[in-house]
């Protein structure tokens, strides 16, 4: 039994995963972080290290609707219409050393659903 915590673990997972994800002008990095109240959602530039468009669950005119599977569908749907009014299609999806499950899969299927590919 290992004597990491579960962030450790999770953020070996992030760093084995960001050596083969990055996001280029064609195809940004849709970025999720996951606290224990709140998602957020970044879309990212790493060749001129910019965000470009993110959405999240602590901003003023979002409306909690349901629990936070609810919630992170509905983040994965704004960063997807923002995305697209910002002229971008296709995206390659950065888990951030999450386990692809719950609100993560929530997110990204809502932003399947708004017209996102990835």
């Amino acid at each position: 039994m290992s004597n990491l915590s579960k962030n450790e673990k999770r953020l070996k997972r992030k760093i084995r995963i960001r050596k083969k994800v990055t996001g280029t002008s064609e195809r940004p990095r849709l970025c999720v972080f996951r606290s224990t109240k709140h998602i957020y959602a970044q879309i990212i530039d790493d060749t001129a290290g910019k965000t470009l468009v993110s959405a999240s669950t602590v901003e003023k005119d979002f409306v909690k609707n349901g629990d936070k599977k609810a919630c992170a569908n509905s983040i994965g749907q704004l960063v997807a219409k923002r995305a697209l009014d910002h002229g971008i299609k296709k995206i390659v999806f950065d888990r951030n050393g999450y386990i692809y499950h719950g609100r993560l899969k929530a997110l990204s299927d809502g932003a399947r659903e708004a017209g996102l590919e990835f």
